[in-house]
């Protein structure tokens, strides 16, 4: 089976992830670690979301215009979500906007998996590429981000292997 989502990880790791796979554990694993979901289903409840963790954390960034579910976010074809800076002129004045577009198929993702997508996309508001201060920032924000990710990819490959991938 091709671990797509989890590519760039260490074969030792992904021998771990082909057993739990072959002995159809992989979703069980991640159930007992994430039991909950969320209650986070409409745009203007993400917003709020994304918003208090950019106010806890990042206090001094641009403001965020924008924090939606997008259904046209194919997880294979782009990211988990989108980060956009959109400028226009207004009268004589460059305003720039950020927008942070989430994937659909993380309305029934853990809590944990949700923050781990916002916090990536807040963090593209301070560093545009993803350099050592940008995870340093995810970090900052989610002290639990790298291990997060990779659950992520995990859940991801478990809907995968359950039709659901987005």
């Amino acid at each position: 089976m091709s671990l797509i989502y989890l590519q760039g990880y260490p074969e030792s790791l992904l021998a771990q992830v082909r057993q739990l796979i072959a002995e159809q554990r992989l979703g069980e694993v991640l159930r007992k670690r994430y039991p909950e979901g969320h209650a986070i289903t409409s745009d203007r409840a993400l917003y709020d979301y994304a918003l208090t963790l950019k106010t806890q954390a990042l206090r001094n960034a641009p403001p965020l215009n924008k924090v939606i579910y997008d259904s046209k976010i194919k997880v294979m074809k782009h990211a988990l979500g989108l980060h956009t800076a959109i400028s226009r002129v207004q009268g004589g004045k460059l305003k720039a906007k950020a927008e942070i577009r989430v994937a659909t198929i993380f309305k029934q993702a853990p809590e944990a998996f949700l923050r781990m997508i916002v916090v990536h996309e807040l963090a593209h508001i301070k560093e545009k590429d993803h350099n050592k201060s940008f995870y340093q920032l995810c970090c900052h924000m989610e002290p639990q981000y790298h291990q997060l990710e990779f659950d992520t990819r995990l859940w991801l490959t478990e809907q995968a292997l359950r039709g659901r991938e987005s």
